[in-house]
């Protein structure tokens, strides 16, 4: 069945209610070749001819840049190629040279293992011998040896090599001669992990300085705003962007389908019955999923209505598992594929007919990550985003032309927060000794953080620089994925399901709490913060948890101020309080009960955007007999939902806080603050972008068509306050009037 036809048939079933909210149509592009200036060697040539495979003009420019010795970022669609048009320039220089060695990073080590290999296919096919392995935590203690003394190409993955630095002797052959740094998923580098991330390079850096070694940089991302800007933070180097895609791709047809115009059938069955659809029309497909569980019962409930082959892959799967069904959507034995995000990324699986999004991903990004799974060359392909019932989702529902109107999200990677900063100069003293010339890695304030380690009497200064005096090795405590050194460890029938900090630990894991893991479900037992373990055990629940929560912020600096009209905005630092005071069992959006929790509160300094409100505006909204209290919190809460709009972020990793009088402003003020110590650029990038903010945020309150609102515009997941008072007109006035004094 064609896809139109498709189309047409899914408007006649019984239970469409007029779901579809548009179909946009994505015009097919012809591929657009090129030639290079010098042939690549015949060995490479043979192999590419072989394949039928001739050069995109992005892959083209990829490997004419990197002959000239530059650092590049290639930003094109999935399925592009982009690993040709990297892995062709780096082969064709270490065949050059008898001991040139490469080093590729990826985030996951399923990307890893792939990686090496398509690594290993290209070195047999040019009769090439580079020993190209993957060295992580997996690789067997007595091969470590041989593969560092022969390898020239290197498959890891940060915390490996976060691991590794310290001891960089044993690397001495590899470094030194090391030419090529490749990071592979760079936009997964965001956040408190990317900023780790960031850190931990500068270390590499040092340390391949040390031995000579002066590589080129490669990244290769999903299309960001900031790439450029991106890729200097994540990695202190020049870039060129290759951003213009010269492969060929058919029509895509792109659904929005929003299942709240039917709620007698819930999300998630509209989903599994959209997959039993899509297969029956004889088309190969892929439905991502929020969560393991729905990736089983998706595929559950589809087999139902469908003869065809279908299955579920997830995290927790045996490796050979995984590996049967990507060989199966590669072999087109299997009809259907319902996941988790775990197939979002690199991994080889083909290209298929459509993808299915049942949920937004929350960012523009991961969405067309995910959308472009689908498309076999100039074939037709679909893909539909099935929206649920909550801001961003209905937002792109009400208005699925700003999804394809607007430039993708910023990456944030925050270079100044003390606590990272801190963690990694540790680390760095450890490797090798640090010295005043080792400025340019660590910024301005390395001086002033060395003697506050050296108070601690972890660091002491010699003539040879600063070395390290502490008992642990710094890399053993020191986490790429926290700040805070304050962690607690979840444990479930004794192995480590993660490590989270303290912070979050209070929110997620006190007794009675239902904690979320890689998709599955647990119920909390105990918290033991003394002992920094929380005891979980596996429970398949039909509810889940909520905690309540009080908070008080106090202003410590302000860094940047700008007035709008009456209104005065604000970034700056921020000391914060926050208490956990109890928790709501909810099922779907019914609370079943609320029980009180005695926690200890946590403090922690962090960096806020705030704007104060004048009182015409409160004026305003008595005026007209509205809920002044509960529209500042109404709109707290929708300013907050529209922030990983613009910031590439999570609305769990934002925190707010309104009032109708500050102690230190002495007005009513709505502040949005990181929730991470120290900060992690999400409140400076908002204030960059507040008036874009304000636009979006207040469409999505007054197109939504509730009357008094609800969760797809005011209504908070994570409020500590049980989303009470809310005011959804009250929050249309304070919204209005910003935009009248930001004229928009």
């Amino acid at each position: 069945m064609k896809i139109e036809s498709l189309l047409e048939y899914l408007q006649q079933l019984d239970w469409y209610r007029g779901q579809i909210e548009i179909i946009k149509k994505i015009p097919e592009q012809a591929p657009i070749y090129a030639e290079l200036s010098t042939p690549l060697s015949i060995a490479i040539q043979r192999h590419l001819d072989r394949r039928g495979i001739k050069l995109y003009t992005h892959q083209a420019r990829a490997i004419e840049l990197l002959r000239e010795g530059k650092n590049i970022i290639l930003t094109t669609p999935t399925a592009s190629g982009k690993t040709l048009a990297f892995n062709l320039p780096i082969f064709e220089k270490l065949s050059k040279s008898k001991t040139g060695t490469a080093l590729y990073l990826y985030p996951l080590k399923a990307l890893a293992n792939d990686q090496l290999r398509s690594l290993q296919e290209l070195e047999a096919a040019a009769s090439l011998n580079f020993h190209a392995s993957v060295y992580d935590g997996d690789t067997p203690e007595h091969l470590r040896p041989r593969i560092r003394e022969r390898a020239r190409i290197i498959v890891s993955n940060p915390y490996a090599i976060h691991q590794y630095l310290a001891w960089h002797n044993k690397w001495k052959r590899f470094f030194e001669n090391l030419q090529f740094v490749v990071l592979d998923e760079a936009h997964r580098y965001r956040g408190v992990f990317g900023s780790n991330v960031a850190l931990l390079l500068r270390r590499l850096l040092r340390i391949l300085a040390f031995y000579g070694a002066k590589p080129q940089f490669v990244l290769a991302s999903a299309t960001m705003a900031n790439p450029l800007e991106h890729a200097h933070k994540l990695t202190g180097q020049n870039f060129s962007l290759i951003a213009e895609d010269g492969s060929a791709h058919g029509r895509k047809f792109f659904v929005f389908w929003n299942p709240l115009k039917n709620e007698a059938k819930s999300v998630h069955r509209q989903s599994s019955d959209l997959l039993a659809q899509h297969v029956n029309a004889d088309l190969q497909t892929l439905c991502f999923t929020v969560s393991r569980k729905m990736a089983e019962l998706t595929t559950h409930w589809a087999q139902h209505a469908t003869h065809k082959t279908l299955a579920a892959y997830r995290a927790g799967y045996l490796p050979e598992d995984r590996r049967r069904i990507e060989q199966g959507l590669k072999e087109k034995t299997l009809h259907g594929v319902a996941t988790t995000n775990a197939l979002e990324l690199g991994v080889d699986i083909g290209s298929l007919d459509s993808v299915i999004i049942s949920g937004y991903p929350g960012t523009v990004l991961s969405t067309w990550q995910q959308a472009g799974r689908a498309g076999r060359g100039q074939q037709d392909s679909m893909v539909t985003l099935v929206g649920f019932e909550n801001p961003l989702d209905q937002y792109f529902m009400r208005h699925p032309e700003r999804f394809f109107e607007r430039p993708h999200e910023h990456a944030i990677i925050d270079l100044e927060n003390e606590h990272i900063l801190l963690a990694h100069l540790m680390c760095a003293v450890a490797e090798l000794p640090v010295k005043e010339s080792d400025e340019h890695y660590f910024g301005p304030r390395g001086p002033e953080l060395m003697n506050a380690l050296q108070a601690q009497h972890l660091i002491q200064k010699t003539p040879m620089g600063w070395v390290y005096r502490g008992m642990a090795r710094p890399a053993e405590i020191v986490s790429l994925d926290n700040i805070s050194a304050q962690t607690i460890r979840v444990l479930c029938d004794g192995e480590i399901l993660e490590t989270i900090e303290q912070q979050r630990a209070l929110e997620e894991t006190h007794p009675g709490a239902v904690f979320l893991h890689q998709g599955e479900t647990f119920l909390m037992e105990s918290l033991n913060l003394g002992q920094g373990i929380a005891i979980a055990r596996h429970a398949d629940l039909d509810y889940y948890t909520d905690t309540l929560k009080s908070s008080e912020i106090r202003i410590r600096r302000v860094q940047d101020t700008k007035s709008i009209g009456a209104f005065e905005l604000n970034v700056g630092d921020v000391f914060v309080k926050e208490q956990v005071i109890g928790f709501r069992v909810m099922r779907f959006d019914k609370p079943l009960g609320v029980h009180a929790l005695d926690s200890p509160s946590t403090e922690f300094e962090t960096v806020a955007l705030w704007f104060t409100l004048p009182s015409s505006v409160r004026d305003t909204v008595a005026k007209a007999g509205f809920d002044w209290a509960g529209g500042l919190h109404a709109a707290e809460h929708a300013l907050i939902a529209m922030t990983p709009y613009f910031a590439m972020c999570d609305r769990w990793d934002i925190g707010g806080l309104s009032t109708s009088l500050h102690a230190d402003t002495g007005t009513a003020t709505i502040f949005i603050y990181d929730g991470f110590q120290g900060g992690i650029g999400i409140a400076e990038k908002t204030f960059e972008l507040f008036s874009q903010l304000v636009q979006t945020t207040y469409e999505l309150v007054r197109d939504c068509p509730c009357e008094t609102g609800c969760p797809s515009c005011i209504y908070s997941p994570k409020c500590g306050n049980g989303n009470e008072p809310l005011d959804k007109r009250a929050a249309l006035v304070i919204l209005s009037e910003l935009m009248k004094s930001i004229n928009l």
